[in-house]
C-alpha cells in the first residue's frame, strides 16, 4: 500500500466563539471529494471513499480519537506530540465530504490559532494508504484505501519534495500491528547520520539509490 496525501483547494470557514476569557476555534469546509480528478491526478470513486470515511467515522470520530497534525509527517501514523486539532464530524454533501475540526490548546494547536488570528489562509490535507491503478490519464484509488488522518497545512507545495515524492512512493505494510516502510528507511538513516562535510555527497548518493529503487519497481 502506498501513502497517499491529498490537499483540498476549497475555502475553509473559520469559526470562533468567545466564552469569557477563552476563545474557541474551529474550521469547517470540504475536506475530501469523490468522482473527480484532483490536483494530483487521482480519482477517488465515491464507493471507495465512502467506505473509508465510514470506517474513519466509526473507529476514530465517534470515539473521539480523530486527531490530526499541523503539516504532514513522514508516515501514515499520527504523532500525538504534534497534534493540532480534533475532527468533530465528516458528512457527505453530494460528492464532497464536509468536515469540521476543533483547534486544540496543544502547542501545535496554539500555532494554528495564532496563524488564524493573523489572517493566514490554511487548508486541510488527507493522509491515507491504498493502492492505485491507472485509468487513461488518471490514477484511480482502489478499494483497499484507508483514511489515516486529516492534517492542517498552509501551502501544499511547501513541504519537502523529498518527503512528498519519496514517501508517497514507499510501500507500507502491517507488521505485528505496526506500520513500517519497506524502503527509504536506510536512505534516511544514512542522510541523518552523515557528517556535515559529507552531507551533500551522501544526499546525492542516496538519491541515486532511490532512483535505482524506482527503476526496479517500474
Amino acid at each position: 500500500m502506498k501513502l497517499i496525501a491529498e490537499y483540498t483547494d476549497n475555502e475553509l470557514e473559520v469559526l470562533t466563539e468567545q466564552k469569557g476569557s477563552k476563545k474557541s476555534y474551529a474550521i469547517e469546509g470540504v475536506f475530501m471529494s469523490a468522482e473527480q480528478k484532483n490536483r494530483n491526478g487521482r480519482i477517488y470513486p465515491k464507493e471507495v471513499l465512502g467506505k473509508a470515511v465510514e470506517s474513519y467515522n466509526t473507529t476514530q470520530v465517534v470515539p473521539g480519537r480523530a486527531v490530526g497534525e499541523l503539516n504532514h509527517p513522514e508516515g501514515p501514523t499520527v504523532n500525538l506530540d504534534k497534534v493540532s486539532h480534533k475532527i468533530e464530524s465528516l458528512n457527505w454533501q453530494g460528492n464532497d465530504v464536509v468536515g469540521k475540526a476543533t483547534i486544540l490548546e496543544t502547542p501545535m494547536g496554539q500555532v494554528v490559532r495564532g496563524l488564524l488570528d493573523g489572517g493566514v489562509k490554511l487548508g486541510v490535507s488527507t493522509r491515507g494508504m491504498g493502492s492505485l491503478v491507472r485509468n487513461n490519464d488518471a490514477m484511480v484509488v482502489k478499494d483497499d484505501f484507508i483514511l489515516n488522518a486529516v492534517d492542517i497545512v498552509q501551502d501544499p507545495s511547501a513541504p519537502s519534495a523529498f518527503v512528498n515524492g519519496v514517501m508517497e512512493g514507499v510501500e507500507w505494510v502491517w507488521n505485528n500491528g505496526i506500520i513500517e516502510a519497506q524502503a527509504i528507511e536506510k536512505m534516511e538513516t544514512e542522510i541523518k547520520n552523515a557528517p556535515r562535510a559529507n552531507l551533500y555527497e551522501t544526499q546525492v548518493r542516496e538519491f541515486k539509490n532511490f532512483l535505482s529503487l524506482l527503476k526496479t519497481k517500474l
